[in-house]
């Protein structure tokens, strides 16, 4: 079972992250158009075992959940998938060139 966190909230854009059996799985970032749409780009961690037909359900459970003036069949969301893996958080900090956070 998938729970979604929302991390990122901006007037025209959102992040969630997808937990998986207690572990990161995928994030999603929207980005809302003026024209009424909704573009996204979901990574999927390839840790968390992704198999192509997980994708389309996945995609499908979470526009029902949180986008619901918009949608896949009507053309007005869009979604861009790819599979990676984190490799840090880069933050800026004044004292110490940035350095990747060992989150893993």
């Amino acid at each position: 079972m998938i729970t979604w966190k929302r991390t990122l909230r901006t007037p025209s854009s959102e992040r969630f992250l997808a937990i998986k059996d207690g572990k990161d799985a995928a994030a999603v970032d929207l980005h809302y158009l003026a024209n009424g749409t909704v573009a996204g780009t979901v990574i999927l961690l390839k840790e968390s075992n992704w198999k192509d037909e997980d994708v389309p359900v996945l995609l499908k459970s979470f526009d029902e959940d949180f986008l619901p003036d918009v949608d896949l069949a009507h053309g007005t969301l869009t979604y861009t998938v790819v599979m990676g893996e984190v490799l840090g958080n880069f933050e800026a900090n004044l004292d110490e060139s940035s350095q990747p956070d060992s989150t893993k």
